[in-house]
């Protein structure tokens, strides 16, 4: 700790020790408060500085010159007089033969019938009976089984049975039903008349073949057609033109030098004189003001050179040239007449034909054959006894019943005793009854052809039949006609390239190319020491000194292999007095100001 009071407190350490000094003029003075002379650095500031390391310069966009097809009329082939050949004309005659003699057909009309559908008897009418038997009937009756009388607490009244004979089931009739008969008879009857059948026999034709003229003999002609020779002559393939050619600006490589920093001076720090009277060392260390030369740094520009041989500059950038292009020429050939067009002519034989006939051989006839009547059975039922009831009585059923008659009253006190009633039941039949029901006949249908007209035969006459043919007359011969006196050249299109718009030129401006320069500039000159406000040496804690050494580390200083350790070793003095250095503080103590600077409270 005591390099590092040392270093801190300097001057005043005779004041730690208790010794009477006094300060030097000008020191401030402030209880509790501890000064000392620290050297204030030159402060500089940054300064950035565009410079021009290439000028601004333009470019050039050439356009090419643009043809269009132009289209002429040139002669191809030379006009000649051309023959027309009309062929021999022709008449058509249509020319009518008997191709079929006439004759008869004979048609058959067929025997007609008519379908009679007949209702024919199948089962005679009758009645059938029905019977409804008789209906009994249950009846109940009340009868006084015992009468009513007069009863006497002593002596009873007294009684005697008699019977009765009733009615149990009254008398009544049955019916039976004896049903109708029947016999089938089995009878014949006529389905389908007798009729006549007729078929045709067709008459028979032989064919007959005959030749004939179709069409006489004629001309025919034949053009020889002209004859031609070639002939060659220059023609214009494409017009004369400019062309542009561009090349870029040639520039050179110049080098320049320039201050970033000016001269100036420093103070520094000097071992002690070796004179000097002070026990402590750094009490005697000399400051010396040192000369700082300026820094510089090199720029590298490109200087326009100027334009190569026969091109020239636009604007402030690209070098253009133009040329002429002449115009070029082909050959192109035509036909030229040599011998005009002539015929010849050969002639056609007569054409022949044939054609056929048919001619009758034979009449059509006809044949008959009779066809008989066809006769069918049919079932019919005929009624033999018509049905019929019977009847049987059934007597009445009677039973019998006792009854009490009183006899004698009660002859002591009466008492009235109900009549006893009773109940019986018994069946009682109606007559019985018969329903008769008609039962028609029946009858069914039979379906019975009947002839109505006999078969028979038409005759027909069949008209000759007429055939056409075709024969042609020779109306005029070929002829060969010339057309007009010479015919009309036969002419071509040939195409050519036509300048449309001579070349052109676009020019662009490139800016100049710039670099940026920073400069360290002098603010305000240092090289001397003046009185600041420290640390005290009771206050220089381990705790300060750890924030002190912390802080230097965040900001990228390095205080030695030891790391943060609490000691304010050598490593952490040079940290500190680069710092102080770095940032234009006052240097050699641990003052207020650079505690502020490093974030340290």
């Amino acid at each position: 700790m005591r390099n590092l009071k040392s270093l801190l407190i300097g001057a005043l350490s005779m004041i730690a020790l208790g010794i009477s000094a006094q300060p030097e003029a000008g020191m401030p003075s402030a209880p509790g408060k501890c000064y000392a002379k620290c050297l204030i650095a030159d402060q500089y500031e940054t300064v950035t500085e565009t410079m021009e390391v290439k000028a601004a310069s333009s470019r050039v966009e050439i356009t090419p010159a643009r043809f269009e097809t132009a289209t002429e009329s040139k002669l191809k082939r030379e006009s000649a007089s051309s023959l027309s050949v009309t062929p021999a004309k022709f008449k058509t005659s249509t020319m009518t033969y008997t191709s079929q003699e006439g004759g008869n057909t004979l048609s058959v009309i067929p025997a007609k019938f008519t379908t009679e559908t007949m209702d024919v008897l199948t089962k005679e009418a009758s009645t059938t009976l029905s019977v409804t038997a008789p209906r009994a009937e249950t009846v109940t009756e009340t009868y006084v089984s015992r009468p009513a009388y007069k009863e006497l607490k002593v002596i009873p009244a007294k009684f005697t049975s008699e019977t009765q004979e009733v009615v149990l089931e009254s008398a009544y009739e049955t019916v039976s039903v004896i049903p109708a008969t029947y016999e089938t008879k089995t009878e014949s009857y006529v389905a389908e008349e007798g009729y006549t059948v007729l078929s045709v026999v067709p008459a028979t034709y032989e064919t007959v073949t005959e030749s004939y003229v179709s069409r006489p003999e004629y001309t025919v002609l034949s053009v020889v057609p002209a004859t031609y020779e070639t002939v060659t002559e220059e023609v214009l393939l494409s017009e004369g033109y400019k062309t542009i050619e561009r090349v870029p600006m040639q520039y050179e490589t110049v080098t320049e030098r320039i201050e970033t920093s000016a001269a100036s001076t420093r103070w520094e720090k000097k071992k002690a004189d070796k004179n000097c009277l002070s026990a402590n060392p750094e009490d005697c260390l000399v400051w010396c003001l040192v000369e700082v030369p300026a820094s510089y740094t090199t720029i590298t520009k490109q200087v326009a050179k100027g334009c190569t041989s026969g091109y020239t500059q636009v604007g402030g950038g690209d070098c253009i040239k133009t040329t002429d292009v002449p115009a070029s020429y082909g050959k192109r050939t035509y036909q030229k007449v040599k011998t005009p067009a002539s015929t010849t002519s050969s002639k056609i034989p007569a054409k022949m034909g044939t054609r056929t006939v048919r001619k009758v051989k034979s009449e059509a006839s006809t044949t008959s054959k009779k066809v008989e009547a066809k006769m069918a059975t049919r079932t019919v039922q005929i009624l033999k006894t018509p049905a019929s009831t019977t009847k049987t009585s059934v007597p009445e059923k009677r039973g019998r019943i006792t009854v009490q008659k009183l006899v004698e009253d009660a002859r002591t006190e009466v008492v009235e005793v109900p009549a006893v009633t009773s109940t019986r039941t018994y069946k009682k039949y109606g007559d019985a009854t018969v329903t008769s029901t008609d039962v028609k006949a029946q009858y069914g249908k039979i379906s019975v052809k009947k002839l109505v007209a006999d078969a028979s035969t038409t005759s027909s006459a069949i008209a000759s039949a007429s055939g056409t043919y075709t024969v042609e007359e020779l109306v005029s011969d070929a002829t060969a006609t010339q057309n007009g006196a010479g015919g009309s050249n036969e002419m071509e299109t040939r195409t050519y390239k036509k300048v449309a718009a001579d070349a052109t030129t676009r020019t662009y401006d490139t800016p100049a190319d710039t670099r940026t320069i920073t400069k360290r500039v002098l603010k305000k000159a240092g090289g001397f020491t003046e009185w600041k406000e420290v640390v005290c040496d009771s206050d220089v804690t381990t705790e300060l000194v750890t924030k002190v050494q912390k802080a230097l580390l965040a900001k990228g200083y390095n205080i030695g292999a030891a790391g943060v350790d609490n000691v304010f070793g050598a490593d952490t003095k040079a940290a500190l007095v680069k710092f102080q250095k770095d940032n234009g503080l006052p240097i050699g103590s641990l003052d207020f100001e650079t505690l502020k600077a490093l974030g340290v409270k």
